[in-house]
C-alpha cells in the first residue's frame, strides 16, 4: 500500500516504474535543502522524550527530511516492540509532515549481532572467523537480518573487513583475522546472509573500514597505515573487492586513519577510482561517526569544516554519521562557493534514494509491532549463536587434562571472568554501548554537540539471562565445583590470591577463566580505542596464574579475550589452554560442554598466536625474507615463530591427512587443478577438521608470500571414518599485482601445501600453468569449488560448507 503523498502523477510514487526512474523523477522535485538532508543522519535519542517520539523535537531536525536514522535500539534502551514503535514513528513523522514524504533509512551497529536490548549476542568476529564456517556466518548474518527488519531497521554497520597483523591494536576482536582470503570468504557470507536474496526484506551490508585500518601505526586506534600498493591491493583491499564483486556489497564506510599522508575520508583514489571505477560498485559510501569534520579537528587535513565537507564529499562520501553537522551549514556553503559541485550532491543523493526505493520503504515504511517481539526472540537465533561458540574455542594446548574429570573429584574455578556475564561480550554488544552512552552523558562535552545525551534516556547495561561459566559448570558438577574469584580484570588488588590458592591446592584440576574486559570506556582492555602495548594478561591475572600453578594442580586456562593474550609462563606452565574470545550470550554453555567433553573442540587460529609483543608483526604470509630464516634465524631472546600458528586448533579426536595430490601436471592459464585429501579421524570419537589448502609461488617477478591460503574445508567424520576432500582451484586464483599493479597470472610453477594449520601442513605436488595465447588475460577468481565425500564415494552433508561452494569460480575482471 502506497503511503507517500506525492503530487498528482509522480513517477516516484508508482512503485511499477524503474527504480531508475524513480530516482530522477524524485530528485528533479527535491530542493537542495532536501538534498542535504538525505546526506545527513541524526541519533534516535534526538527525536525522542522519556523513551516515545517527540513532534516538538524532531520538527526542526526532520523538517526536511532525513538520509539515516542512527541506532534506535542500538542508542537507546528500548526493548524491541518499543524500538518499533519508536521507528514506525519517526517513519510516520516523515511521510506525512514533510513535503515529499520521504522515509529514512535505519542503520543499526551488527558486529556481534543487532546491538539491541533482547537480540541475540552473537560470538564477537575473531571467534566466529576461527570455526572456519562461512555458512555459520551467513545463519548469523541472517538472523541478523530478521532480527532488524522486525525492529524497522535497513542497515547494519557491518561486516568488519579489516586485516590485522597486531594483535595489540583494540579492533582486533571484531575482524575475522589476519589473512585475506578467510576474511574474504566471512566477509562474503555475512554480506549475502544479510542482505537476503532480495531488499525489500534484506539489510544494507557495510563493509568497514576502508581501507587498511587494521594496519595501523603501533597497533594504535585512528593511527597511519603504512602500506605500500601492492600490499593494499594483495591483502588489504582484496576482501573489500569480494564482497562487492561476489557477494554484491551496497556499502562501503570509509576509515578514520590515513594512508600515505591521505585521510580515507578525503582519498578519491580509493573511493572513486578503486571502489566505483576499477570495482563497479554502485552502492553508498557511509562516513564512520564524526570523520567528515575529523578532516579539520583531528587530521588537520582542511582548514575548516566546509573545507572538510568539500573534500570528502568530492571523494566520495555520500553520507555523514551519525547526526548532520559538515554535510549541513558548512556543505552548503561550499555548494555556494562552487568549491564542489551540484551534480556530485546529485549523484550522492541518488544513492541514499536508489537504496530507499529498493529496501521498499516508499511502499511499505512501517513494521508490525505486534509481531517484533516474536520475530527477535526466536529460539533459532539463539541455536545459531550455540553453533557458532561451540566451534569457535580454540584448544591451543592440552596434556591429557581436558576433558575433565567424569568420575569423583572436584575442580576449583578461579577468575575475574569465570562468574560475570558482561565479560563474555564483544565491543559493540548492547551492554558495552550502553556504558559509552553513560560515560559520554557523564562527560558532557566529550564528543560535542553531536554526542550530547538527554537526560531522559533510559539507561540500563543489565545483562540478564545471560548465563555465565560458573552458572553452566554447576549445573554439570553441583557440589564437586568450588568458585573463588581470586582477582579483578584491571584492578590491583591481590586480596583474593589466598582463597583462589587454597581452593586450587584443594581440588583436583584448577579452571582457571581469564582474559579481557571488552568495551569502549576506560575499564574495558579491548576494543574500539582500548589498544595495548603488552599481550600479558591485564592487571594481577599474570600473578594470579603463577600463584595457582605453584600448588601443583593441573591447571586449566580458558581465556576470555579479544586477542591472543597469555604470558610465557601461562602458555607453557598450564596443563591446558583454550582460546574462547568473546563468545556471546551462548558461550558459558559452549565453554562448559567442551571442557567437560560434551563437545568436540574443532576451532582454527585465524590469526597467529604471538609468543611475545615484541615479536609483532608476526604472520604465517610473510615474505622469503621476512627474516625466518637470514644467518641465525631468531632473536637473541626468543624464536621468531609463534607460540600457535595460524590455522591451528586441537581436537579431542586427532585427525590424519593420508593422502594429499595435486590432480595434473600442467594446466593452461584460466583453467582449474584439482586438490584431492584423504583424511582419517584417528580418535575413539566424531570429530570435526579444517582442512587447509596453501599455495606458494617460488618463480614470480615479484616476491611472494611463503605460503598463501587458498581454500579450506570443515568436515565431520565419526571415529574411525576416512573423508576424501577435494578441492577445484582456479588459476585466476593465483595472481598478484605486477610491476606496473596490473593483475597477473604468470606462467611457472605452483607448489601446493596441504594441512591442519600453516605449520602443520606437506607438500602435495606442484603443477605448473602454461600461457595460453588465445586468453592473454586470466580473470581474476576469488575462490574456487569444495566437495567432501567418504571414501564410499556418497556426498557427505555439511552443514558448514566449505570455502567456495556454489556451482563454480566467482571471477572479475580488474
Amino acid at each position: 500500500m502506497t503511503t507517500v503523498k506525492p503530487e498528482a502523477g509522480a513517477t516516484y510514487a508508482d512503485a511499477t516504474a524503474p527504480v531508475a526512474e524513480r530516482v530522477s523523477d524524485l530528485l528533479a522535485r527535491m530542493t537542495r535543502a532536501e538534498k542535504l538532508a538525505q546526506l545527513g543522519s541524526t541519533w534516535a535519542f534526538r527525536v525522542l522524550e522519556g523513551g516515545r517520539f517527540s513532534a516538538e523535537r524532531a520538527r526542526p531536525i526532520l523538517g526536511n527530511g532525513l538520509g539515516h536514522v542512527t541506532r534506535v535500539a542500538g542508542a537507546t534502551s528500548l526493548k524491541a516492540a518499543q524500538v518499533a514503535r519508536a521507528a514506525n514513528a519517526i517513519q510516520r513523522f516523515l511521510v506525512t509532515e514533510t513535503r515529499l514524504g520521504i522515509p529514512a533509512i535505519v542503520h543499526e551497529e551488527v558486529c556481534s549481532g543487532v546491538m539491541a536490548r533482547e537480540a541475540t549476542i552473537f560470538p564477537q568476529a575473531i571467534g566466529v572467523a576461527s570455526t572456519w564456517a562461512p555458512e555459520l556466518n551467513r545463519q548469523l548474518a541472517d538472523a541478523v537480518r530478521a532480527q532488524m527488519r522486525a525492529m524497522g531497521g535497513h542497515q547494519g554497520l557491518s561486516p568488519v573487513l579489516d586485516v590485522v597483523r597486531d594483535p595489540r591494536w583494540g579492533r582486533t576482536e571484531e575482524t575475522y583475522g589476519e589473512d585475506p582470503y578467510l576474511v574474504a570468504r566471512m566477509g562474503v557470507a555475512f554480506v549475502r546472509g544479510l542482505q537476503g536474496a532480495d531488499l525489500t526484506d534484506g539489510v544494507l551490508a557495510t563493509a568497514k573500514h576502508f581501507v587498511g585500518y587494521g594496519a595501523s601505526e603501533g597497533g594504535l586506534n585512528w593511527a597511519p597505515a603504512h602500506l605500500p600498493p601492492r600490499l593494499l591491493r594483495e591483502v588489504y583491499l582484496y576482501p573489500f573487492e569480494a564482497a562487492v564483486r561476489e557477494g554484491g556489497l551496497q556499502s562501503v564506510m570509509a576509515g578514520y586513519h590515513e594512508l600515505d599522508g591521505i585521510p580515507c575520508h578525503a582519498n578519491r583514489e580509493l573511493l572513486a577510482d578503486i571502489l566505483r571505477g576499477r570495482w563497479g560498485f554502485a552502492g553508498s559510501v557511509v562516513s564512520d561517526y564524526f570523520a567528515v569534520n575529523d578532516l579539520h579537528s583531528y587530521h588537520h587535513f582542511a582548514q575548516d569544516k566546509q573545507r572538510a565537507a568539500m573534500l570528502a564529499l568530492s571523494a566520495g562520501v555520500d553520507v555523514e554519521l551519525p547526526a548532520t553537522d559538515a554535510y549541513a551549514d558548512a556543505l552548503e556553503h561550499a555548494l555556494d562557493a562552487g568549491e564542489v559541485s551540484e551534480a556530485r550532491l546529485d549523484e550522492a543523493v541518488s544513492r541514499v534514494l536508489r537504496h530507499k526505493f529498493e529496501l521498499g520503504l516508499f511502499e511499505d515504511p512501517y513494521v508490525d509491532e505486534g509481531a517484533v517481539l516474536t520475530a527477535v526472540s526466536a529460539e533459532r537465533h539463539r541455536d545459531v549463536a550455540l553453533e557458532i561458540g561451540r566451534r569457535s574455542l580454540v584448544l591451543l594446548k592440552n596434556d591429557g587434562v581436558l576433558p575433565l574429570l567424569d568420575g569423583p573429584g572436584t575442580v576449583a574455578l578461579i577468575g575475574p571472568n569465570a562468574d560475570d556475564a558482561r565479560h563474555l561480550l564483544g565491543d559493540y554488544s548492547f551492554a558495552a554501548h550502553i556504558e559509552a552512552l553513560t560515560e559520554a552523558r557523564e562527560r558532557r562535552g566529550l564528543l560535542g554537540e553531536m554526542m550530547t545525551i538527554p537526560d531522559d534516556l533510559e539507561i540500563d547495561e543489565s545483562t540478564d539471562g545471560v548465563p555465565t561459566v560458573r552458572d553452566e559448570l554447576a549445573v554439570r558438577l553441583g557440589d564437586r565445583l568450588r568458585y573463588v574469584p581470586g582477582c579483578d580484570v584491571v584492578d590491583p588488588s591481590t586480596d583474593g590470591f589466598a582463597a583462589a590458592v587454597a581452593a586450587a591446592a584443594a581440588a583436583d584440576v584448577a579452571v582457571l577463566v581469564l582474559g579481557d574486559r571488552s568495551g569502549l570506556t576506560p575499564r574495558a582492555t579491548t576494543g574500539e580505542s582500548r589498544d595495548r602495548s603488552s599481550l600479558d594478561l591485564p592487571g594481577v591475572q599474570e600473578d594470579l596464574v603463577r600463584a595457582v600453578v605453584a600448588t601443583g594442580t593441573p591447571v586449566v586456562a580458558v581465556l576470555v579475550a579479544g586477542r591472543p593474550v597469555g604470558s610465557d609462563f601461562l602458555h607453557e606452565k598450564c596443563a591446558a589452554v583454550l582460546m574462547a574470545w568473546l563468545p556471546g550470550e551462548t558461550g558459558a554453555q559452549a565453554i562448559a560442554e567442551v571442557l567437560l567433553g560434551e563437545v568436540n573442540p574443532s576451532g582454527k587460529l585465524p590469526i597467529s598466536y604471538p609468543r611475545t609483543v615484541g615479536q609483532i608483526p608476526v604472520f604465517y604470509g610473510h615474505k622469503v625474507s621476512g627474516g625466518r630464516s637470514h644467518w641465525h634465524g631468531d632473536y637473541v631472546d626468543s624464536p621468531v615463530g609463534p607460540r600457535y600458528a595460524f590455522g591451528h586448533g586441537l581436537g579431542y579426536a586427532p585427525f590424519t591427512i593420508d593422502r594429499a595430490a595435486v590432480e595434473a601436471a600442467e594446466v593452461r592459464a584460466g583453467d582449474s587443478v584439482g586438490v584431492a585429501v584423504t583424511l582419517t579421524n584417528a580418535g575413539d570419537r566424531a570429530g570435526e577438521e579444517v582442512v587447509q589448502l596453501y599455495v606458494r609461488d617460488p618463480q614470480a617477478t615479484v616476491t611472494r608470500p611463503v605460503l598463501e591460503l587458498k581454500g579450506f574445508a570443515r568436515v565431520s567424520a565419526a571415529a574411525g571414518q576416512r573423508v576424501a576432500v577435494r578441492f577445484e582451484l582456479p588459476t585466476g586464483q593465483l595472481g598478484f599485482y605486477d610491476r606496473d599493479l596490473n593483475y597477473t597470472v604468470e606462467p611457472g610453477e605452483i607448489e601446493v601445501y596441504v594441512g591442519l594449520s600453516a605449520h602443520d601442513r606437506a607438500l602435495a605436488g606442484s603443477f605448473v600453468i602454461r600461457a595460453d595465447a588465445n586468453r592473454p588475460v586470466t580473470p581474476k577468481a576469488y575462490t574456487g569449488t569444495t566437495e567432501v565425500r567418504d571414501l564410499s564415494g556418497e556426498a557427505v552433508a555439511s552443514p558448514f560448507g566449505g570455502d567456495g561452494g556454489g556451482p563454480g569460480p566467482a571471477v572479475g575482471r580488474v
